[in-house]
């Protein structure tokens, strides 16, 4: 797949930071176990900066897959909806505790789905 828009670029996956806390192992399961798995078949994933850091707003699953495939680099594209930002900062603040520095850290917080669920949900109600 070759990608043409400006506006999706390669990056480096330790240069993005994750919003979110855990990864679902149902869904990233299909991911890893795809023999063509490869980070020009995959939508970009969208970025934002967000204090100090270039924050992945989705695709953490597909970011993941990447890391533990041994890929370096994921397509990205700037985030362009209006999303909810203050939220957005509150999880990479939850992030920044945890300590990690890529979403590659996320490749430790693979749980099931349900304890995902649960365990996010609850983390927003804080």
């Amino acid at each position: 797949m070759i990608h043409e828009k400006e506006d999706i670029f390669y990056m480096e996956l330790t240069h993005i930071f994750p919003s979110q806390l855990f990864i679902s192992e149902e869904k990233l399961n299909p991911l890893v176990n795809d023999p063509d798995l490869h980070p020009s078949r995959l939508p970009p994933i969208p970025i934002k900066k967000l204090r100090g850091k270039l924050v992945a707003t989705d695709g953490h699953t597909r970011a993941v897959a990447l890391c533990l495939k041994g890929f370096k680099k994921a397509l990205v594209e700037w985030e362009t909806e209006n999303l909810d930002w203050e939220m957005y900062e509150e999880c990479v603040k939850w992030c920044e505790q945890q300590g990690f520095t890529s979403v590659c850290d996320l490749t430790s917080r693979i749980i099931p789905h349900e304890e995902c669920q649960v365990k996010w949900l609850q983390r927003c109600q804080i």
